[in-house]
């Protein structure tokens, strides 16, 4: 992550992991050594016997898969959750006016090499597992074998599996962790105000009590 203050930083691995199972919809950014692109692609962060590894799959007809098309570590995005802080919001306005607009959020950046997997009973279990997870909590959850066989096989030639080893990963919550607690509180309260949904609640409990300041008490 290019910049990131000691004050946005997050190192608890739980927090981090957390975040990215949330927000699954990963913005892959690979570079061909000629310019950089950019995918959308659900993305499920695994622990195996050699550490974290990302698993997905992009159509066959991606070329984002095929050799030469990526070079080096490829960089998988996840979130943001984000808000626009008003001045407004700051209890310390009133006092001395020294404040200025900004934008919160909480993103997660994972890096690795990219391999991509053609084999066939392996592009099936990742879409099983997908699908398992996203699929969690329904009263009636959706199973591949659910779907006619030969349109399940039809529609699994048509993919390419992926997978990331992870090499790095990075969490960042700007949640004005460096202002006073007052402050951060009082635009906390203006956030929830303004805005409803998944992503603005994370938000608002992030900046109730931000993991990186719980993480070095």
């Amino acid at each position: 992550m290019p910049y990131t203050p000691a004050h946005d930083a997050v190192e608890d691995s739980e927090v981090v992991e957390s975040f990215i199972r949330r927000h699954p919809l990963a913005t892959l950014i690979t570079h061909d050594g000629a310019r950089p692109d950019a995918d959308l692609i659900p993305l499920l962060l695994l622990e195996g016997d050699n550490g974290r590894e990302l698993v997905g799959h992009v159509a066959r007809s991606n070329p984002l898969w095929r050799p030469g098309n990526q070079r080096g570590p490829v960089l998988a995005v996840f979130g943001p959750a984000e808000h626009y802080i008003s001045p407004s919001w700051y209890p310390s306005k009133v006092e001395h006016h020294r404040v200025v607009p900004t934008w919160n959020y909480l993103v997660v950046h994972a890096w690795g090499d990219l391999v991509a997997h053609n084999d066939p009973k392996w592009v099936r279990g990742v879409v099983a597992r997908l699908t398992t997870a996203m699929e969690a909590g329904r009263e009636e959850p959706w199973r591949i074998g659910q779907a006619p066989a030969d349109f399940t096989e039809q529609m699994l030639r048509n993919i390419v599996g992926i997978s990331i080893h992870v090499e790095r990963i990075a969490g960042k919550f700007k949640v004005s962790a460096h202002r006073t607690e007052t402050d951060r509180l009082g635009a906390r309260d203006g956030v929830a105000s303004a805005a409803s949904g998944l992503a603005f609640e994370e938000v608002v409990a992030a900046m109730t009590a931000p993991p990186q300041i719980a993480s070095t008490d």
